[in-house]
């Protein structure tokens, strides 16, 4: 992958970003489904909230704590850690425009996507799967667009998946 070299995780970059270069249909597309992605993921979980809370599920409360809390957690943890994106680090370009100084480890976005698909997986496991899915596909655009390291994506996907295990217990 990279080492830690400047002209290594830039090498990784351009590598990376390459079936990009010079194709700004691709840009548009690739930070579309990062929007779309995010976007269906924040709307599906108070979705399934409200439909757990209106048939009186006596697992809601577990729905709302065991993301609740474990975001907190990631969040201070982040704060502790503050490390800086890639974009800050290195001289690249990144395809996912951020103004977001540190808090990159670990990926808070990644880690929100995880946790979610958790608990569609305790409630509906084919929506769990795919929200899952989906997640690992964020998470790869996350890096491609030069906003999170691959160690980011993967600490946030492996806490989220964690913290979502706390729903079957």
């Amino acid at each position: 992958m990279y080492r830690n070299s400047d002209q290594d995780y830039k090498k990784f970059y351009e590598r990376i970003t390459a079936p990009f270069a010079g194709h700004p249909g691709r840009v548009r597309a690739m930070r579309a489904l990062n929007r779309i992605l995010t976007a269906m993921m924040y709307a599906a979980y108070p979705v399934l909230l409200i439909r757990l809370y209106t048939a009186g599920s006596e697992a809601f409360w577990r729905a709302v704590l065991v993301p609740g809390i474990s975001f907190v957690i990631l969040s201070l943890v982040r704060r502790l850690i503050n490390r800086p994106r890639p974009y800050e680090r290195w001289e690249i370009r990144p395809l996912i425009h951020k103004n977001t100084h540190g808090k990159s480890m670990p990926s808070r976005h990644v880690f929100s996507t995880a946790v979610i698909a958790m608990v569609y997986l305790y409630f509906y496991p084919g929506a769990g799967v795919f929200f899952l899915l989906c997640g690992a596909a964020g998470a790869v655009i996350r890096v491609i667009g030069g906003v999170h390291y691959p160690s980011d994506v993967i600490a946030g996907f492996a806490a989220g998946a964690a913290a979502g295990i706390f729903m079957f217990v």
